[in-house]
């Protein structure tokens, strides 16, 4: 019998959290993730059999134990917490039946959310998305250094990054990188 055991993105026991000047990151290990892709014809059946009204481009959504932010036309990522939703594709694909597509992404995706007063000096240095113009809320899919990755607004000094849990090691010495730089 396998004994296995559950990792964070960055290969620990527990999660991460750097402080770094004023700059904090934090490795987000307990939300579930799934991607929703309404099918041709069915965005309106899709928006009636969930629980929240679906953000439009660049946004996201909350409604109770779920988020939503907008990743492409008719697409979205879904996010709740692990423990109340580790199942959170499969409760989805419940809601949904034959409307959308619903993949599980929770370990496909790494996710830091880094909070401070340098947050914009520091996403400046990492990426070309205009932070400081962002609100909380919004998401707008570019680049951080060379990765893609998700930035989502969480507050005036909350940002988070979501990007491809294969290159967490990488976007966590960028995120660290560029909050020396400031600090």
């Amino acid at each position: 019998m396998h004994k296995l055991k559950p990792i964070t993105p960055l290969g620990a026991d527990t999660a991460r959290v750097d402080q770094i000047g004023t700059l904090t990151i934090t490795e987000v290990v307990d939300q579930a993730l799934a991607s929703v892709s309404a099918r041709e014809g069915q965005l309106d059946a899709v928006q009636k059999a969930l629980p929240l009204a679906l953000p439009g481009i660049g946004k996201t959504a909350t409604q109770g134990d779920f988020t939503a932010f907008w990743t492409g036309p008719d697409q979205w990522m879904f996010s709740a917490d692990h423990n109340q939703h580790e199942l959170l594709a499969a409760e989805l694909k419940q809601m949904l039946g034959d409307t959308a597509s619903v993949v599980e992404q929770t370990d496909g995706w790494c996710r830091f959310d880094v909070s401070g007063t340098a947050l914009c000096d520091q996403f400046e240095r990492l990426s070309n998305v205009p932070v400081r113009t962002m609100s909380s809320g919004d998401v707008i899919r570019g680049t951080v250094e060379h990765l893609g990755a998700f930035l989502w607004r969480l507050g005036d000094d909350r940002m988070a990054v979501v990007g491809p849990r294969s290159s967490a090691a990488s976007l966590h010495h960028a995120l660290v990188a560029a909050a020396r730089s400031v600090a």
